[in-house]
């Protein structure tokens, strides 16, 4: 579903300063280094994408976007409105993930939604245009701003595998809910897209000495 490649680098000043501050983090830091660099489309294929990877695991959801992709074509706008109910369940995208792709597809052409302009918004504003569109909840905006639009201080606090994480790095006795999480990151600002980027890193190597 991401475009990824090596380390990524323009995340060392932030985790740097993160390591500074958190001792917790710190240790996370030195054990594991840089996460890979992951970014998304920031037009409307990046945002269609993460409609389709909602609540759904990284593997589930990068198989069913590849399908969409090869079926529909490039997801633009113009394809997403003329995708029929049954090349999607053939894919396996869900028709709430169909309408909340073609309602988005309608905002864009019909201007009410201007992702040029959504680019150039403070993140609370982009997040609140984002969420008023039915199917669209606040991960799949957090995640949109964060991969995409690449903000700097964005946390998913909605996101099942960061709040693990954060319990393995916290050495909390069990999973956060989202209000403790967010409470537990207010030290990470302005940095929380950052430490967000590190806790999937240090998820996805559960055998690393943290």
């Amino acid at each position: 579903m991401f475009t990824q490649a090596g380390p990524d680098e323009s995340l060392r000043p932030a985790l740097d300063a993160l390591a500074a501050r958190d001792s917790d983090l710190g240790r996370v830091y030195a054990a594991c280094g840089l996460p890979t660099a992951r970014w998304q489309d920031p037009g409307f294929a990046g945002l269609a994408r993460t409609i389709a990877a909602q609540q759904l695991a990284n593997a589930a959801a990068a198989a069913i976007v590849e399908r969409l992709e090869r079926e529909a074509g490039p997801l633009t706008p113009e394809r997403a409105r003329e995708l029929d109910d049954a090349t999607a369940r053939r894919v396996g995208l869900s028709a709430n993930k169909l309408r909340a792709i073609r309602g988005v597809a309608d905002a864009v052409a019909s201007g009410a939604l201007d992702l040029d302009a959504l680019a150039e918004a403070d993140p609370e504003t982009a997040r609140r245009r984002l969420v008023a569109f039915k199917g669209v909840g606040p991960w799949t905006a957090d995640i949109h701003l964060l991969f995409g639009l690449e903000r700097p201080d964005v946390l998913p606090s909605g996101d099942l595998a960061l709040r693990a994480a954060a319990a393995r790095v916290k050495g909390l006795p069990e999973r956060p809910g989202a209000e403790r999480f967010r409470e537990l990151a207010e030290p990470w600002r302005p940095h929380r897209s950052a430490a967000a980027k590190l806790l999937w890193h240090i998820h996805r190597h559960p055998d690393s000495p943290v």
